[in-house]
């Protein structure tokens, strides 16, 4: 048996009055994962426990089978593990966006134009943090590059008390009531606001400019963690697998549950991603004897913080067109039984453009014990009727893997 989670983040929503009060996964055009829903159960998981926010860092360690009340130290962690940076027990970690500010305020005053800077290029990227590493590193606190926007920060020998806030959450808003809080925040905002100088003149930003493109105008910091300690994934559930993403977040949570993480050439964190080549990954990783994969596209989710509806239905249906269809074909040609688990995360609706706890519609479909739900598509109203609930997302996994 092969086990597949297909995850696309974000990609649950509530419904929209510019879509016919109906949500992104009513509208799009999705005949495949419709088909597994008709052929599996389908129903409502909750994979964000209450006393935790709702972000990607919480959600996807619970879908991939580890509760985050036990599990859980911070999102930059994650991160860390994934770019290779080792952490000593007394770092703390950060992430450390490339955004752009409105550029005519005093910094405390300005807005949250778009935490992505754009969607900045990996390569732009590394050459402005390169920058800001010069400028800003110290014997306590160092910047690493990662991709497109998202970035490192380690503060070595520090205490954890910070109030600081994801830069998605506050798209189109003045930063004034979201700067950094807690007894650090003078250091964190100092940082923020040297970042301003460097980066305000750098040639890149400058080509951006003069192609119309929107620079990094600031770093933001948030995100903070102490290093985790995940139990082997291959220990929990008794195979091996792997895992194909585009995100740190989600390849540093296999990295520390002991799983392969895969890299793909033009795999972006967008709608605009490698789909085929992360198929092709992830079938190969199943040919080359592992059990498990965790396939992982960040599109839903970035669609869904920009309130882009086309894009959002757009990523949605690449999915199911362009991952879900050959992965199946894959499977067939492989001439064994399979499972698949389709779901996000999280939602993250159009009209608020952050993320949200609500539970999330699930389909878990085995190729060897097919059910018969002719009227099933998979969409939130229609997996809540089914009246199939999981309390907690870690679950899921078990029952995915069930021997």
């Amino acid at each position: 048996m092969k086990y597949l989670v297909l995850l696309g983040d974000g990609m649950a929503d509530f419904k929209n009055e510019a879509l016919g009060n109906k949500t992104p996964l009513d509208v799009a055009l999705k005949p495949h994962i419709d088909d597994l829903a008709k052929k599996g159960i389908m129903g409502m998981v909750t994979t964000v426990p209450a006393s935790l926010k709702p972000g990607s860092d919480v959600a996807n360690l619970s879908v991939m089978g580890y509760d985050p009340l036990i599990y859980y130290t911070g999102r930059s962690p994650l991160e860390a593990a994934s770019m290779g940076v080792s952490l000593a027990p007394t770092d703390i970690t950060f992430r450390c966006n490339l955004v752009t500010l409105s550029s005519d305020e005093p910094y405390e005053e300005k807005t949250m134009v778009d935490y992505s800077a754009g969607e900045i290029t990996t390569e732009e990227a590394a050459e402005l943090m390169k920058s800001v590493a010069n400028e800003l590193n110290t014997d306590e606190i160092e910047f690493h590059n990662g991709i497109s926007y998202r970035h490192l920060m380690v503060w070595h020998n520090a205490k954890m008390d910070f109030d600081l806030t994801p830069p998605h959450d506050i798209t189109d808003k003045k930063i004034t009531d979201n700067l950094p809080g807690g007894k650090y925040a003078d250091v964190i905002l100092g940082l923020m606001k040297k970042s301003v100088g460097i980066l305000k003149n750098h040639p890149v930003n400058l080509d951006r400019i003069k192609r119309g493109l929107r620079p990094a105008s600031s770093i933001w910091i948030w995100g903070e963690g102490t290093a985790p300690a995940l139990d082997s994934f291959y220990e929990k559930f008794g195979v091996k697998g792997s895992v194909v993403s585009a995100v740190d977040l989600v390849k540093g949570i296999g990295v520390c549950g002991g799983l392969n993480v895969v890299e793909v050439e033009g795999a972006t964190g967008t709608y605009n991603t490698n789909y085929e080549g992360k198929v092709n990954a992830a079938l190969n990783e199943f040919r080359n004897g592992r059990d498990f994969v965790y396939l992982h596209f960040e599109g839903p989710d970035e669609c869904g913080h920009q309130g882009d509806i086309k894009g959002k239905i757009e990523a949605i249906e690449r999915i199911d067109a362009r991952a879900l269809k050959l992965i199946i074909e894959g499977f067939k040609e492989m001439g064994e039984d399979y499972s698949i688990l389709v779901m996000p995360d999280h939602p993250t609706p159009l009209t608020i453009r952050t993320h949200v706890r609500d539970a999330v519609p699930f389909i878990l479909y085995r190729s060897c014990d097919e059910q018969n739900h002719p009227d099933y598509v998979y969409n939130e109203d229609c997996a809540a009727s089914t009246g199939v609930t999981v309390a907690h997302g870690y679950e899921l996994m078990k029952m995915l893997i069930k021997k």
